[in-house]
């Protein structure tokens, strides 16, 4: 194995946002198969920590490009482009009277302990950010437009972080 491969060469897969989630399971235990410390426990220590680092790398790569989000940074960052969501937290001002639509309207479902709105409410988020992430995937993989996808993926963190704070509220009401 190459040891400056990016995560998606590592399971040999395309360097794509739309990848089988199938796919990257199986090269991740393919990987796993290989390279586990378990496989060498008897082996000298120069190659149980190779090993072990190699172990750590797949585990690295694999929560990476699993997650949608985090594999969308990824390849931005894989070709040039720092999603900036540190510095770069300016959103158009009418995304911000949405989100704070959507935190209002998740706020009163929990205060008034409605579990039914909340349900609601997740779903409803979960179909607009599946519909992002589509949109998210044709400006990474056909378009090539990295400063708009580093514009979505910088929205989709606050979306991903809203529909979290929908699930704590679930939660709290169970």
């Amino acid at each position: 194995m190459d040891p400056t491969a990016d995560f998606f060469s590592l399971f040999e897969l395309p360097r794509a946002f739309r990848l089988s989630v199938a796919e990257l399971d199986s090269r991740f235990r393919d990987v796993q198969a290989q390279v586990h410390p378990d496989r060498f426990a008897n082996a000298p220590e120069s190659e149980r920590r190779l090993s072990m680092q190699w172990a750590t790398r797949a585990n690295e790569a694999y929560q990476t490009l699993k997650k949608p989000l985090a594999r969308g940074r990824y390849l931005l960052e894989l070709n040039g482009h720092d999603v900036e969501a540190e510095n770069n937290t300016a959103m158009p001002a009418d995304f911000l009277l949405e989100q704070m639509e959507w935190r209002e309207a998740v706020m009163e479902a929990r205060a008034g302990g409605d579990h039914h709105e909340l349900e609601r409410l997740h779903n409803r988020l979960r179909g607009d950010i599946a519909g992002r992430y589509d949109e998210l995937g044709y400006l990474l993989d056909e378009a090539a437009d990295f400063p708009l996808a580093a514009d979505r993926v910088r929205r989709l963190m606050f979306l991903e972080k809203l529909l979290s704070e929908i699930d704590d509220a679930l939660a709290s009401l169970e």
